[in-house]
Protein backbone atom coordinates (compact mmCIF):
# COMPACT_ATOMS: atom_id res chain seq x y z
CA UNK A 1 0.00 0.00 0.00
CA UNK A 2 1.05 3.51 -0.80
CA UNK A 3 1.70 6.22 1.74
CA UNK A 4 -0.10 9.08 0.43
CA UNK A 5 1.29 11.71 2.37
CA UNK A 6 5.10 12.55 2.85
CA UNK A 7 7.20 12.93 5.79
CA UNK A 8 11.00 14.08 6.20
CA UNK A 9 10.04 15.37 9.80
CA UNK A 10 7.70 17.05 12.14
CA UNK A 11 9.52 20.80 12.40
CA UNK A 12 7.25 22.04 9.60
CA UNK A 13 3.93 20.24 9.03
CA UNK A 14 1.50 21.40 6.45
CA UNK A 15 -1.75 20.25 4.43
CA UNK A 16 -2.30 21.18 1.06
CA UNK A 17 -4.68 19.88 -1.29
CA UNK A 18 -5.68 17.49 1.07
CA UNK A 19 -2.29 16.25 1.70
CA UNK A 20 -0.35 15.85 4.58
CA UNK A 21 3.42 16.73 4.39
CA UNK A 22 6.35 17.35 7.25
CA UNK A 23 9.33 18.20 7.16
CA UNK A 24 12.70 18.64 8.80
CA UNK A 25 13.77 22.02 9.14
CA UNK A 26 16.39 21.35 6.63
CA UNK A 27 14.53 19.77 3.75
CA UNK A 28 12.32 22.16 4.40
CA UNK A 29 14.64 25.15 4.35
CA UNK A 30 16.31 23.61 0.68
CA UNK A 31 12.72 22.68 -0.56
CA UNK A 32 11.34 26.99 0.03
CA UNK A 33 14.76 27.99 -1.61
CA UNK A 34 14.64 25.47 -4.80
CA UNK A 35 10.93 27.28 -4.88
CA UNK A 36 12.05 30.76 -4.56
CA UNK A 37 15.15 29.92 -7.51
CA UNK A 38 12.50 27.88 -9.41
CA UNK A 39 10.14 31.62 -9.56
CA UNK A 40 12.56 33.91 -10.38
CA UNK A 41 12.04 35.43 -6.87
CA UNK A 42 16.00 35.16 -6.30
CA UNK A 43 19.15 34.33 -8.54
CA UNK A 44 20.40 31.15 -7.28
CA UNK A 45 20.36 28.94 -3.76
CA UNK A 46 23.41 30.23 -1.57
CA UNK A 47 21.76 31.84 1.25
CA UNK A 48 22.87 33.07 4.44
CA UNK A 49 20.94 31.84 7.23
CA UNK A 50 18.83 35.05 8.20
CA UNK A 51 17.76 34.85 4.64
CA UNK A 52 17.05 31.51 4.33
CA UNK A 53 14.84 32.22 7.79
CA UNK A 54 13.14 34.95 6.02
CA UNK A 55 11.83 32.88 2.92
CA UNK A 56 10.88 30.04 5.54
CA UNK A 57 8.66 31.86 7.31
CA UNK A 58 7.23 33.92 3.95
CA UNK A 59 6.43 30.01 3.22
CA UNK A 60 4.90 28.81 6.50
CA UNK A 61 3.32 31.43 7.85
CA UNK A 62 2.16 33.52 4.42
CA UNK A 63 4.07 37.27 5.91
CA UNK A 64 7.70 38.04 7.47
CA UNK A 65 6.82 39.76 10.89
CA UNK A 66 10.40 40.95 11.51
CA UNK A 67 12.88 40.96 8.58
CA UNK A 68 16.33 39.46 9.36
CA UNK A 69 18.05 40.38 6.05
CA UNK A 70 18.33 42.33 3.24
CA UNK A 71 15.86 39.71 1.25
CA UNK A 72 13.38 39.94 3.87
CA UNK A 73 13.51 43.75 4.36
CA UNK A 74 12.91 44.28 0.06
CA UNK A 75 9.84 41.38 0.50
CA UNK A 76 8.66 43.48 3.17
CA UNK A 77 9.44 46.83 1.43
CA UNK A 78 7.79 45.89 -2.41
CA UNK A 79 5.05 43.58 -1.02
CA UNK A 80 2.08 44.79 -2.85
CA UNK A 81 4.05 44.40 -6.32
CA UNK A 82 5.68 41.01 -5.12
CA UNK A 83 2.54 39.26 -3.33
CA UNK A 84 0.23 39.11 -6.58
CA UNK A 85 1.85 38.86 -10.09
CA UNK A 86 -0.46 38.93 -12.85
CA UNK A 87 -2.97 37.38 -10.28
CA UNK A 88 -0.73 34.81 -9.33
CA UNK A 89 -0.06 34.49 -5.26
CA UNK A 90 3.62 34.31 -4.70
CA UNK A 91 2.83 32.60 -1.41
CA UNK A 92 0.53 30.21 -3.10
CA UNK A 93 3.59 29.00 -5.57
CA UNK A 94 6.18 28.86 -3.48
CA UNK A 95 3.87 26.67 -1.48
CA UNK A 96 2.98 24.95 -4.52
CA UNK A 97 6.85 23.92 -5.28
CA UNK A 98 7.54 22.82 -2.01
CA UNK A 99 4.59 20.31 -1.83
CA UNK A 100 5.02 19.41 -5.94
CA UNK A 101 8.87 18.79 -5.16
CA UNK A 102 8.00 16.57 -2.07
CA UNK A 103 4.73 14.90 -3.75
CA UNK A 104 7.19 14.02 -6.59
CA UNK A 105 9.99 12.46 -4.32
CA UNK A 106 7.42 10.40 -2.32
CA UNK A 107 6.37 9.01 -6.18
CA UNK A 108 9.73 8.13 -6.85
CA UNK A 109 10.30 6.12 -3.48
CA UNK A 110 7.21 4.55 -3.51
CA UNK A 111 8.32 2.97 -7.67
CA UNK A 112 5.67 4.72 -9.28
CA UNK A 113 7.93 7.22 -10.68
CA UNK A 114 11.47 7.43 -12.15
CA UNK A 115 13.70 10.19 -12.89
CA UNK A 116 15.07 10.26 -16.22
CA UNK A 117 16.79 12.27 -18.32
CA UNK A 118 14.90 13.78 -21.52
CA UNK A 119 17.44 14.60 -24.35
CA UNK A 120 14.48 16.99 -25.84
CA UNK A 121 14.55 19.27 -23.17
CA UNK A 122 18.26 18.39 -21.65
CA UNK A 123 16.71 18.34 -18.27
CA UNK A 124 15.35 15.66 -15.67
CA UNK A 125 11.89 14.51 -15.96
CA UNK A 126 9.70 11.71 -14.21
CA UNK A 127 8.71 8.77 -15.98
CA UNK A 128 6.35 5.31 -15.60
CA UNK A 129 8.82 2.88 -14.25
CA UNK A 130 6.18 0.50 -16.22
CA UNK A 131 6.74 1.70 -19.44
CA UNK A 132 3.03 3.58 -19.81
CA UNK A 133 2.21 6.69 -20.52
CA UNK A 134 3.98 9.77 -18.27
CA UNK A 135 2.30 9.91 -15.31
CA UNK A 136 2.18 13.88 -15.58
CA UNK A 137 3.73 16.65 -17.60
CA UNK A 138 4.71 19.65 -14.95
CA UNK A 139 2.96 23.05 -15.76
CA UNK A 140 5.05 26.02 -16.12
CA UNK A 141 4.95 28.41 -13.26
CA UNK A 142 4.65 32.05 -13.75
CA UNK A 143 8.33 34.50 -13.08
CA UNK A 144 9.26 36.70 -10.70
CA UNK A 145 12.32 37.82 -12.31
CA UNK A 146 11.52 41.24 -13.14
CA UNK A 147 11.00 41.60 -9.51
CA UNK A 148 13.79 39.55 -8.32
CA UNK A 149 15.70 40.58 -5.21
CA UNK A 150 19.69 41.85 -6.16
CA UNK A 151 22.31 42.50 -3.77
Amino acid sequence: MVEANYTSGEDYVVEFLGYRFGFNAYDFEQRVTAAAVKLGLISGNELDEDETADLVELAADGRIDEPRSPLGRYLVRHWERLSLLDGESLVYWVRKLVFRGAWLDHRVKEGLLEVAWDEDVADFGYRDPRGGRALLELAPVPSWHELQFRR
